[in-house]
C-alpha cells in the first residue's frame, strides 16, 4: 500500500511541476509582450503558386504538440538548386549534408526539400548524420527523387538527438499540391511570432516569372552567410552555376546585413529553387536578367527585414547606416559594431538618445576612425559632429523622435567613399524571458 501511495505522490509532483512551468510561461507572456510582434506585417501576403513546386506539411510531434512541424517541397525535374549555409564551425548534420549536395548538375532529375522544426539536429554526432540519411532516403523513396537531390534542413533545440522515425512515418501520408505557402511558413517556425512570406513578379522575355519565398527566424540571428532558414522558389529557368553566383551575392547584401543578438546559428540555410517551368532568365547582364536579379533581391530583403521585425522581444526596428568609411569592410565593421551592441540596443529600447554609446561602438569596431571627423545622427537629427556634441543639440527633441517603432542611426566617418547598412532591433526584457524559458 505504501508503494502505491508513493507512486501516486510522484505522479502528482510531476503534474505540479508541469503546471508550475505553464504558469511561469503564462506570467512571462503577460509581462513581456504580445503573442505577435508589434512590428509584424498586417497580414501574410497572397503568394499564389509557383509552377513546378508542390508542398505539404504535417505534424510529427518531434517537439511540438498540436501543430505542423514538417515541410516537404517536391520540385519539378531539372530544377536548379542553389544556396548558402552557415559558416559556423559547429554547423548541423543537415547543413553538412546540404553543403555536399549543392553545386551538383541537376540534369533532368527532380528535387525535394524536407524541413523539420523543433530539433536542429546539431551537435548530435554520428547519430545526427544517420538521421539525415534516414530522412533523405525515405523522402527519396516516397517522392521519387534521387537521394542526392533531397535537401534537408532542421531548426530548434541544439544537442538533442533527432529521431528520424516520426518524420519517416509522416512522409507516406502527405498530399503534395501547388500553393500552401502560408502553411509551409507556419510549419517551420520555432520562436517566431508570425509566419514570413514574400513575393515578386518579374517580366522576362517570353512571359512573367514568379518568385516566392518563406523564412523563419527570430533569435540566434547574426550575419555570417544567412541567419535562419529561408526557401525561395521561382518558375524562371536559370543554369545552376549562374543561380549559385547570384544567390551568394544577394545573400551577402540582404540576409548578411541583419542581426538580432549577434549569435550565428548552427543551422542557417538559404535554398533557392528555379524550376524552369516558366520563361528563361537569360543573360543576367541584359535588362530581363537585371529585372530577375532585382526581384530576387526584393524577396530576400523583405524576408530578412521580417526576421528582424520578429526579433525575440523586439519592439523597434533599427536601421544603421554608415557612410564616409575608408573601405567597405570598415563601413560594415562599424555598422555591425553598432547593430550588435547591447548598450546601443537597450538605450533605443528605452528611447534614450544616448549617442555616447554610438561613439563607443565606432571606437571598438576596429575600423579606421577619426574622432574629429565623426558625425552622428538619430532620425536625421545631428547629435554629434567635429569631435563634440552638436551645437543646438536638444535631447528632448531627439528622444521624441525615438518613440516610433522605427529608429534610424546614421554615422559618417568622414574618411572616404565607402558605405554600408545593417538592420537590427532593440533589446528588451522580452528577449531574456523567451530565452531563459526556451527549453523549460
Amino acid at each position: 500500500m505504501a508503494g502505491k501511495w508513493k507512486t501516486a505522490a510522484r505522479k502528482l509532483e510531476g503534474e505540479a511541476r508541469k503546471l508550475r512551468r505553464k504558469l511561469k510561461k503564462a506570467r512571462k507572456a503577460l509581462e513581456f509582450g504580445p503573442a505577435v510582434s508589434p512590428l509584424a506585417p498586417a497580414r501574410f501576403p497572397d503568394l499564389g503558386t509557383v509552377a513546378g513546386v508542390e508542398l505539404a506539411t504535417a505534424a510529427t510531434g518531434v517537439r511540438y504538440v498540436g501543430r505542423d512541424d514538417l515541410l516537404v517541397a517536391r520540385l519539378a525535374p531539372g530544377t536548379a538548386v542553389a544556396g548558402v549555409v552557415t559558416r559556423s564551425a559547429t554547423r548541423s548534420a543537415a547543413v553538412l549534408d546540404v553543403e555536399a549536395k549543392l553545386g551538383l548538375d541537376p540534369g533532368d532529375q527532380p528535387a525535394a526539400f524536407v524541413v523539420n522544426a523543433g530539433n536542429s539536429n546539431a551537435f548530435t554526432g554520428a547519430a545526427g548524420a544517420a538521421a539525415v540519411a534516414a530522412v533523405a532516403g525515405a523522402a527519396a523513396d516516397v517522392l521519387g527523387v534521387p537521394e542526392g537531390r533531397v535537401f534537408t534542413a532542421s531548426t530548434g533545440v541544439i544537442g538533442e538527438p533527432l529521431s528520424p522515425e516520426p518524420i519517416v512515418t509522416a512522409l507516406p501520408g502527405l498530399t503534395l499540391a501547388p500553393g500552401h505557402f502560408k502553411a509551409a511558413a507556419q510549419a517551420i517556425r520555432t520562436t517566431d511570432t508570425f509566419a514570413k512570406g514574400a513575393v515578386a513578379e518579374v517580366d522576362l522575355d517570353g512571359g512573367s516569372a514568379r518568385i516566392v519565398g518563406i523564412a523563419k527566424g527570430s533569435g540566434m540571428i547574426a550575419p555570417d552567410m544567412a541567419t535562419m532558414l529561408a526557401f525561395i522558389f521561382t518558375d524562371a529557368g536559370l543554369p545552376q552555376p549562374a543561380l549559385a553566383r547570384l544567390v551568394r551575392r544577394l545573400a551577402d547584401e540582404t540576409f548578411n546585413r541583419i542581426t538580432v543578438d549577434g549569435d550565428t546559428s548552427t543551422s542557417d540555410t538559404v535554398l533557392v529553387a528555379a524550376t524552369g517551368a516558366g520563361p528563361a532568365v537569360g543573360d543576367l547582364r541584359r535588362a530581363p536578367g537585371r529585372a530577375f536579379e532585382a526581384g530576387l533581391r526584393a524577396v530576400m530583403q523583405d524576408l530578412a527585414l521580417q526576421i528582424v521585425r520578429d526579433g525575440e522581444g523586439a519592439r523597434k526596428l533599427i536601421e544603421v547606416s554608415v557612410t564616409g568609411a575608408a573601405s567597405e569592410d570598415d563601413a560594415r565593421r562599424v555598422a555591425r559594431a553598432i547593430a550588435e551592441s547591447p548598450l546601443v540596443k537597450t538605450a533605443i529600447a528605452g528611447e534614450d538618445a544616448n549617442w555616447g554609446r554610438i561613439v563607443m561602438a565606432v571606437g571598438k569596431s576596429g575600423a579606421q576612425a577619426d574622432r574629429d571627423r565623426l558625425t552622428i545622427r538619430f532620425g536625421g537629427i545631428t547629435v554629434a559632429e567635429g569631435g563634440a556634441r552638436a551645437a543646438g543639440y536638444d535631447e528632448a527633441e531627439v528622444s521624441a523622435g525615438m518613440r516610433g517603432d522605427t529608429v534610424t542611426v546614421a554615422v559618417d566617418l568622414g574618411l572616404g567613399p565607402a558605405a554600408a547598412s545593417m538592420w537590427t532591433c532593440d533589446l528588451t526584457h522580452g528577449y531574456i524571458a523567451i530565452n531563459a524559458d526556451y527549453r523549460s
